[in-house]
């Protein structure tokens, strides 16, 4: 039997041999063959971690030691668990359910002009066409921009004042062993400790007086002693300056949208034994960052440029809730980018009637270490699934609930059926295929779907986002629509897709809506995402596209409109839904459409001082 209250992938990943799980994509991730334990998601209500608490001292010592709980806001919290109790926890009953971790991909002048944010960033009177009346000068003073993201340069122009000192507040670098810096600290650290900050007990926090400290150094390397945190792939940085850079080192030709906003950075991601970001990660940083805003009394924007294509895209994973619960909390805004799986070959959508039979077909390319495939359906539509292998042999129809295996020469066919949770109406056949020795059997797979009674009849097939599969493998036939990332599906976060500014056409590559099932309008808006020169490691700058640098020209630009109504008095509560209604309120149509909103650009494009209150 299924647990109902344990996510659906986390019931196979438990009942999967260790074998299984290791040879798979999916399903070892939050788990830690070290210590036997798993890292998960829950959302509980009152005394539910005190539950907790309570059946690790009746379960004994050593699995009272190995038992971590890391609580957030919106009674959600993330434990490590030992295997032995993930099961025994999920059936308390203050716990309401229980998630894996999943993991999270990155997905990059004129731009400003197009968006109307150089109108609104240089003084001006009288009312003119931005209907407001007085003098503004919209910069993000007085604002926090959160970048959850690959890090930063620290020391770039970009990011310091003009005497050298920092304008980041706090640098939480995930990825770095607190211990094992406090080991190795040398002459020119001082009396620097290294400590994580609290509760999340990871990571390294580094805090203004530190970054100022290391910028005081002579070179990179003793910088380096001081605060060991970089971007090595530069997507942190370059987002940041989207956002909020300076421009010191160009002039002020390359200056963000948000420049005299202060800044929170977390350089998110693993030191554990994956080695990637997780969904995990991804909630703490978020938690930290709206804590630090409340302790300081500030309003804040907060940036997620990544996102992946494991679940329904209908909203309603732990994931999801958790965003959209947080968009409300404090003065507080998320942005959000739809991804960049509009143009590639990741999904595939269609829709049946009663008693017909259709074929989806799947290419696999040669040295296809790992796959998995998800199929999202309604639950009270009757779907029956046969999967053909590239040699023709067939699994049969499968019928059941919960975990079947078919078993050939060459790999082993892990297949799921699931339930719906107490947050989704939707059902979940998982997928996974466990090579015998190196690799998947490429060539055709095809899907056989054969339909009973049938309600609605709309299935989607998914395959894994963010470069993890070679570029071959996907489907022939692909489908556009619902395209877009998770978190992006989210009700109340900003999401935004990309557009070229320069022809005023949506971008190809640009993660598109609506989400599956619940038909939300998402993208909410679209942001310039093509060839965005921005600030790059080293001190210089660099163009790249995606949705990436989409999101944080929306993110600067509601931090330009929480500094006109929070921080100037106009009106404390613009934040959350209020501040996207504004966004939305302002934007601007493209030639290319017609109808609004529509799956490529949502309502329209950002136009800031078209949203500012008349």
């Amino acid at each position: 039997m299924t647990n109902g209250k344990m996510e659906n992938l986390l019931d196979l990943a438990l009942s999967a041999t260790e074998e299984e799980r290791q040879k798979s994509l999916n399903l070892n991730v939050g788990y830690s063959s070290v210590s036997n334990t798993w890292e998960v998601i829950v959302k509980h209500t009152a005394d539910g971690l005190e539950q907790i608490m309570v059946l690790g001292e009746s379960a004994g010592e050593p699995f009272m030691q190995q038992i971590r709980i890391v609580p957030l806001n919106q009674s959600y919290a993330i434990l490590t668990l030992p295997q032995a109790l993930v099961e025994p926890v999920s059936k308390l009953t203050n716990i309401i359910y229980m998630e894996k971790p999943k993991r999270l991909f990155f997905a990059v002048n004129a731009a400003k002009r197009a968006s109307c944010i150089t109108q609104v960033q240089s003084p001006q009177t009288g009312s003119g066409d931005i209907g407001v009346e007085g003098t503004l000068n919209l910069t993000g003073k007085g604002v926090l921009v959160a970048v959850i993201d690959s890090g930063i340069d620290y020391a770039h122009p970009d990011f310091t004042y003009p005497d050298n000192t920092t304008r980041i507040l706090e640098l939480w670098d995930q990825t770095l062993d607190a211990g094992r810096l406090n080991d190795t600290r040398t002459e020119v650290n001082g009396n620097i400790t290294y400590e994580p900050p609290e509760p999340y007990g990871r990571g390294v926090l580094f805090t203004k007086d530190m970054l100022n400290q290391a910028l005081s150094q002579k070179n990179e390397r003793d910088r380096q002693k001081v605060v060991p945190s970089r971007d090595i792939s530069g997507h942190g940085t370059h987002v940041a300056g989207i956002a909020a850079g300076l421009g010191r080192a160009s002039m002020g030709r390359y200056r963000g949208v948000a420049y005299e906003s202060e800044l929170l950075v977390v350089k998110l991601g693993s030191s554990g034994e994956e080695g990637f970001p997780k969904t995990t990660e991804l909630m703490t940083a978020v938690d930290f960052c709206i804590r630090e805003a409340e302790r300081l009394r500030k309003p804040l924007a907060i940036n997620l440029s990544f996102g992946n294509n494991y679940g329904s895209h209908s909203g309603s994973s732990l994931i999801e809730t958790f965003l959209n619960d947080m968009s409300n909390h404090h003065q507080c805004s998320i942005v959000v980018g739809t991804g960049n799986e509009g143009a590639g070959n990741k999904h595939y959508t269609g829709r049946m009637s009663s008693g017909e039979t259709k074929e989806v077909e799947l290419s696999v390319s040669s040295f296809e270490a790992r796959l998995n495939v998800q199929m999202w359906k309604r639950y009270q539509d009757d779907i029956r699934l046969e999967i053909f292998l590239p040699n023709g042999k067939s699994t049969g129809v499968l019928l059941g609930q919960g975990t079947l295996r078919a078993d050939f020469d060459a790999l082993r066919l892990l297949v799921y059926y699931g339930e719906p949770s107490p947050y989704s109406i939707y059902q979940e056949i998982y997928i996974d295929f466990i090579p015998r020795e190196n690799y998947v059997p490429s060539g055709l797979w095809k899907f056989k779907l054969t339909a009973g009674r049938i309600l609605e009849g709309t299935y989607d097939f998914w395959l894994p986002s963010g470069g993890t599969l070679n570029d071959s493998t996907g489907f022939p036939y692909p489908s556009e629509t619902r395209t877009l990332t998770i978190p992006s599906t989210a009700d109340r976060v900003i999401s935004v897709g990309a557009y070229d500014s320069r022809t005023d056409s949506a971008a190809p590559f640009s993660g598109r809506g609506f989400t599956a099932w619940t038909n939300q309008a998402k993208p909410d808006l679209a942001a310039p995402g093509v060839d965005i020169m921005s600030a790059s490691p080293g001190g210089g700058y660099v163009a790249r596209s995606g949705t990436s640098m989409a999101a944080p020209f929306v993110t600067g630009s509601a931090a330009l409109l929480m500094q006109y109504g929070i921080v100037d008095g106009r009106d404390v509560f613009l934040y959350g839904e209020k501040l996207k209604a504004y966004l939305l309120r302002g934007v601007r149509e493209l030639p290319a459409f017609d109808v609004y909103p529509n799956p490529q650009v949502g309502w329209g494009v950002l136009c800031v001082a078209g949203s500012l209150p008349g």
